[in-house]
């Protein structure tokens, strides 16, 4: 069974102001934490910003937009993986 993503996690990595001149945070995802079939949890880590103060937050997953979708497996009575 694979792992299942139970959160992003991600970092501020810098400031910005918006249209209205507000400050609002930057934030960068570094990677996932997730679940495998026996509750345990691991980390799996993308990236990690230059300069990064090593504080992190665990967000729930957003949807991934425009996700590539797998066609189903042809069944073959082969054992060879292609």
């Amino acid at each position: 069974m694979p792992h299942k993503v139970k959160w992003e996690v991600v970092a501020i990595t810098g400031k910005y102001r918006n249209a209205q001149g507000e400050e609002k945070s930057r934030y960068t995802k570094l990677g996932v934490v997730m679940e495998n079939d026996r509750g345990s949890l691991s980390i799996k880590l993308e990236a990690i910003p230059v300069g990064w103060d090593g504080y992190a937050y665990l967000n729930d997953p957003k949807p991934r937009e425009n996700a590539p979708t797998r066609p189903p497996r042809a069944s073959s009575d082969s054992d060879i993986p292609f």
